[in-house]
């Protein structure tokens, strides 16, 4: 069997033509620096990138990927690096594109509910932006407070809010993005609907495969007239479970539903310390209602009773600002919490239909025994897009190969009942072997085509979301000679 000889960079040439554009301070080269982009929030491995840019705007990211398209260099985007699918995750011989600079709100327009941003705008700094005048952005991750607009849009991300206000989609308008030619264009428009192809639904979630978002236009949303939240106690996950078809099913959309099983409770309340959560509790169930003071003052009660129905032990409610978030302060420091519990975790983004949850949360318990590791469940309850989060100690020989195939199991069992591998997360290169239990070979070759026409020489984040080869076992060897050079922790 031949061979392809890899190709060997000369990275000087290339260096020189990045600092001409954007100079010393824009360019990272030296190996201590560019530690710091050696991996993205999955931290399972690592890879030092040959070189870092940091560009400040659209037309010297064009000029960069100009020089990277002339070369046939590949190139990654990166954000904050908070991704948990490694969609950021560098390879040995890829320009790593950082867009963390790019961090200007260029506008904001009220009467038209919009706001342009750059893509190294903080999520929540969009909100705050527009807090003052009664509006809000409402796709809101956990990592809202660090996560940036640009990675928001690279996958699709959802948040606490996207049950009843959508997920990143319905929140752009439009895009000016630059092409892995260096080619700049608009999508999309200052508008909710635009004639012609929906070019902006297929950028979004694309994960830096089509090219890079340097401007965004964004939806933004007035703040409802009334907000309640209620905090509800069960004895056992399938109650909890089943009071979340059922609220569903009465008619009623929270503008959020999240669940926390017990492992996460004790884990929240050891670290922040709400003081709300009961420590005794098997699961918790927050729901936000929110809406005309009369509707959610209506749904708060009915919720209660379906609550109280399926066994809930106790309601608490808050309607001021500031109990509600004290309520959901341990929601959103969840993920941080069960890094103080655990040398390490690895967190899945599997989805799956409501009425699945206690069929799926029994199975989840069912891998944790088989393969003896304690698994933390919180998770967006109303859409069912779950978060398992499977502890165990990286330092022992062999422990993140069982680790990933607990988890390859929680995401076959999603889409064995009807569900999906990601809900927010994307496929980056963690998932993309598993992308054939979802997707037929149509299926796949054409999201290949899509790509094909925006990135047909494959620079734009080479190696992510589609398996090559076929196989999870070949895919994951492949995986890791791909990132060769790859140093596990």
């Amino acid at each position: 069997m031949l061979t392809q000889e890899k190709k060997q960079i000369d990275w000087k040439p290339i260096i020189k033509k990045f600092i001409a554009v954007l100079g010393e301070k824009g360019v990272v080269k030296r190996r201590e620096e560019l530690l710091t982009y050696e991996c993205d929030g999955l931290t399972s491995y690592r890879q030092t990138p040959p070189v870092a840019v940091l560009p400040r705007t659209t037309e010297q990211v064009a000029e960069v990927v100009k020089i990277c398209n002339q070369h046939s260099v590949p190139f990654i985007a990166r954000g904050s690096g908070t991704g948990l699918s490694g969609g950021a995750l560098p390879s040995e011989d890829s320009v790593l594109i950082v867009t963390s600079l790019m961090r200007q709100i260029i506008k904001i327009d009220l009467e038209n509910q919009l706001a342009v941003v750059q893509p190294g705008v903080i999520n929540s700094w969009v909100t705050q932006a527009v807090s003052g005048a009664g509006f809000y952005y409402a796709p809101d991750p956990s990592s809202q407070i660090i996560c940036s607009i640009g990675g928001n849009i690279a996958e699709n991300s959802g948040g606490v809010h996207c049950l009843k206000y959508g997920v990143t989609t319905n929140h752009v308008l439009g895009l000016k993005l630059v092409l892995p030619d260096g080619s700049i264009v608009d999508v999309g428009g200052q508008i909710p609907e635009m004639p012609g192809y929906d070019l902006t639904g297929v950028f979004v979630g694309s994960e830096g495969t089509l090219g890079i978002a340097t401007e965004i236009t964004l939806r933004i949303l007035k703040s409802a007239e009334s907000i309640c939240v209620l905090l509800a106690d069960f004895t056992s996950v399938e109650a909890a479970a089943a009071s979340v078809s059922d609220i569903i099913s009465a008619g009623i959309i929270p503008g959020g539903m999240e669940m926390m099983d017990n492992v996460s409770i004790n884990a929240v309340e050891d670290v922040v310390a709400t003081n709300c959560y009961p420590r005794d509790a098997t699961a918790i169930l927050l729901v936000e209602i929110d809406g005309l003071e009369v509707e959610v003052a209506a749904n708060k009660q009915r919720v209660a009773e379906i609550c109280l129905k399926n066994g809930a032990r106790n309601i608490t409610s808050a309607s001021d600002p500031e109990t509600r978030l004290k309520l959901w302060k341990g929601r959103k420091a969840a993920f941080a919490a069960a890094g103080h519990i655990s040398p390490d975790y690895y967190v899945q983004d599997g989805v799956i239909p409501r009425t699945q949850l206690p069929y799926v949360l029994n199975e989840i318990e069912a891998i944790s025994q088989k393969y003896g590791y304690q698994i933390a469940n919180v998770f967006h309850a109303g859409d069912g897009n779950l978060h398992p989060l499977i502890l165990f100690d990286n330092s022992i020989p062999g422990e993140l190969e069982k680790v990933e195939e607990a988890g390859g199991e929680i995401l076959k069992l999603c889409v064995k009942v009807g569900g999906s591998i990601s809900g927010e997360h994307g496929i980056g290169a963690d998932k993309k072997c598993y992308m054939p239990d979802m997707f037929s070979d149509a299926d796949l070759e054409t999201m290949q085509w899509v790509r094909q026409v925006f990135n047909p020489q494959g620079l734009a984040n080479p190696g992510k979301i589609f398996p090559t080869p076929r196989t999870c076992g070949e895919a994951a060897k492949a995986s890791i000679q791909q990132f060769s050079g790859v140093e596990r922790f």
